[in-house]
């Protein structure tokens, strides 16, 4: 198998809903690069709607997909926040949450027809979410002399690298975002240069 150096996010927010027999899931999705992204949204959405019965959700985090987490809120186990994983799944997207905010319409819709909802509800967030494809890049810092710098800045272009963050002194040093799959590559040039000194960010 070929190393996969891409992954699926949203680029922005996008809301659905789905109405059954009264009751109305209203959703939501978020682009997210870190668990701590989700308190703040989460009480967010609370503060926009505290009359709704349950705000149940799922994440996907990592570039590999392999984090996950589902919250039911109070709705019976397994009919809402994995129905939402397996949407999130189905799509294989990452770096998501997708929070189904519910209000209740005084119809019990049962455990199928709570299953359906909550799925629906979240496939209508992405049916009009931005699907983007992201590269999983790891950040190198590269320190050089001065007198080094056009063959360190030639690399970079030739390579088509991301400069993060650069100063230029008596010793220079380049903060650059190498796409994994050319990692190797661009960083055995790099090695070429005289008394370089290479770094991977962690």
């Amino acid at each position: 198998m070929l190393f996969d150096d891409t992954y699926l996010t949203i680029e922005k927010p996008a809301e659905g809903d789905f109405r059954d027999r009264g009751s109305k899931f209203l959703s939501f999705a978020y682009p997210i690069n870190s668990e701590g992204d989700i308190k703040p949204i989460l009480a967010q959405l609370r503060t926009e709607h505290p009359k709704a019965n349950h705000h149940c959700w799922a994440m996907r985090l990592g570039t590999d997909r392999s984090v996950f987490r589902i919250n039911d809120d109070g709705e019976p186990s397994g009919t809402a926040g994995r129905p939402i994983l397996n949407v999130l799944l189905s799509k294989n997207i990452t770096n998501i949450i997708v929070i189904v905010v519910r209000y209740f319409g005084g119809t019990l819709l049962g455990v199928p027809g709570l299953i359906n909802a909550y799925r629906t509800a979240a496939e209508e967030a992405l049916k009009v979410a931005n699907v983007v494809e992201k590269t999983i890049n790891d950040v190198y810092t590269i320190g050089f002399e001065y007198q080094h710098m056009n063959e360190v800045m030639r690399i970079i272009k030739d390579d088509n690298l991301t400069v993060l963050n650069q100063q230029f002194d008596n010793a220079c040093s380049v903060k650059i975002s190498i796409r994994k799959m050319q990692v190797n590559r661009s960083i055995s040039k790099f090695e070429k240069v005289e008394n370089v000194v290479i770094k991977l960010e962690l």
